[in-house]
């Protein structure tokens, strides 16, 4: 007999009302056996999730949080989902699993087709599901590869793409993410990401007209890298862990028309900014462009380990069988998670994320305006990035203050989570309300005014 679906709050505390210490006597012996079990990870605060529902958690030792980073940008549907639950369990009464590369099942189909629906009209796409965005990543460059016959793939400085070898041969966020993983991929080379607040070169959008992109042509490409050795150029519309940059307005379709006088394939990593998240199924629709290839995740499962490598048709029909394969490629509980998460994105949540998205640079603009520290505000629908600096004047990173106000956040009761230098980042589900938006900026900034 399937369980009904529990739609009741445990209790109607706010995040500083809370019920215990944070982190309690429970969250703290269970750090203490996962220290002894589980490789390390990195953790960032000691949070110990019992139960969560919409955007609001609870630790073991019953404190109450607003969740605005809902599991790194996954839980598009927010915490157990009536609807995400009911499909679960019916799918658990039929079958769990029969390998999508070996067997057909009708849950694969139907994801794939419903993820096809939602890709550009003007292309014909075919589907290749994946465990994960790293995985999805690794498929993409496969791909390129396989049908160019090309070697060479070019990255961007400040990119994450994952940490599986050939992703974290693009990954280029962090030196940490890469030490003591040498060689990686052959035929790697990266260049700089159009980032106005930082310009690589030292100019101004939109006088600049984007110059930092036409050193692919004019350095790369008469240097060390000839264009027609490159199979793909990838790049994520919006950079995550890299800070949230959005790159100025015609970036990307630069990108694209210099793909096009090569013969390049252009491969848009959305694991973080697809799925609705910016207010749009996928960030690069804001710029009208047509990528060769997607690579999704996150937020694609709303919570249920999955990713898809979106391919051209006339891509994807080139691999012959065994050119590439995954165990667990349409796993059929992951993909019923897909069919609902973007039933559930098409029907309201991008429409959510625009109209709260928009509500929620308003507030953080305004907070900007009364704290110096904050230097640059920039987001896109529920992917917000909030700069910390040291001086105005500088415009020096200031991460001591960025983790200090993520940690003093966590203590009253806020999930938010840093990348690049120095930046908090809001990426909540997209079921966020206003009034929601309100009590966790009120947070916030008072986490901000403690840490100054």
């Amino acid at each position: 007999m399937i369980a009904s679906v529990e739609t009741t709050k445990p209790n109607e505390t706010k995040p500083n009302e809370t019920a215990a210490p944070i982190p309690g006597s429970k969250a703290r012996a269970l750090v203490e056996r996962d220290q002894r079990v589980m490789a390390p990870a990195g953790r960032v605060y000691p949070l110990v999730v019992e139960r969560g529902l919409g955007c609001e958690v609870w630790d073991v030792d019953g404190n109450r949080y607003l969740d605005m980073n809902a599991g790194i940008a996954v839980l598009a549907a927010g915490h157990s989902h009536p609807r995400m639950v009911q499909a679960l369990q019916d799918q658990l009464t039929r079958f769990t699993h029969m390998a999508g590369t070996d067997f057909y099942n009708e849950p694969m189909i139907r994801a794939a087709e419903k993820l096809v629906s939602v890709m550009p009209a003007e292309q014909s796409w075919q589907i290749f599901f994946t465990n994960s965005g790293t995985e999805a990543v690794e498929a993409s460059i496969k791909l390129a590869r396989y049908v160019t016959g090309r070697q060479n793939i070019i990255g961007f400085y400040s990119a994450f793409h994952g940490r599986s070898y050939g992703s974290l041969s693009l990954t280029a966020s962090k030196p940490h993410q890469r030490r003591g993983f040498f060689p990686l991929l052959p035929g790697v080379q990266h260049t700089f990401y159009p980032n106005c607040y930082r310009c690589p070169i030292n100019l101004r959008y939109p006088d600049c007209s984007i110059a930092c992109l036409d050193m692919i042509e004019k350095t790369l490409f008469q240097t060390t890298t000839p264009p027609s050795e490159v199979a793909a150029i990838v790049i994520e519309p919006i950079q995550g862990e890299g800070g949230y940059i959005i790159p100025p307005d015609g970036a990307l379709r630069r990108l694209r028309e210099i793909c096009d006088r090569h013969g390049i394939l252009l491969i848009c990593d959305e694991v973080q900014s697809g799925v609705g998240r910016t207010g749009k199924m996928w960030a690069f629709e804001h710029e009208g462009v047509i990528p060769d290839i997607v690579a999704s995740a996150k937020g694609l499962g709303g919570g249920i380990p999955v990713g898809a490598m979106i391919a051209r048709q006339e891509l994807a029909q080139r691999w012959v069988p065994g050119s590439h394969g995954s165990t667990y490629s349409g796993n059929s509980l992951a993909c019923v998670a897909v069919l609902e998460v973007l039933s559930l994105v098409e029907e309201t949540l991008m429409r959510n994320a625009a109209e709260v998205g928009a509500y929620l640079i308003e507030r953080l603009h305004a907070l900007q305006a009364r704290i110096p520290q904050i230097g640059a505000m920039r987001g896109r629908g529920l992917m917000v990035g909030v700069e910390f600096i040291k001086d105005p004047a500088t415009r020096e990173p200031a991460p001591h203050l960025a983790l200090s106000v993520m940690e003093e956040a966590f203590r009253r009761g806020l999930l938010v989570l840093t990348c690049g230098a120095s930046t908090v980042r809001f990426c909540p589900p997209l079921v966020i309300t206003k009034a929601e938006v309100d009590e966790g900026l009120e947070i916030f900034e008072a986490a901000i005014n403690a840490c100054l």
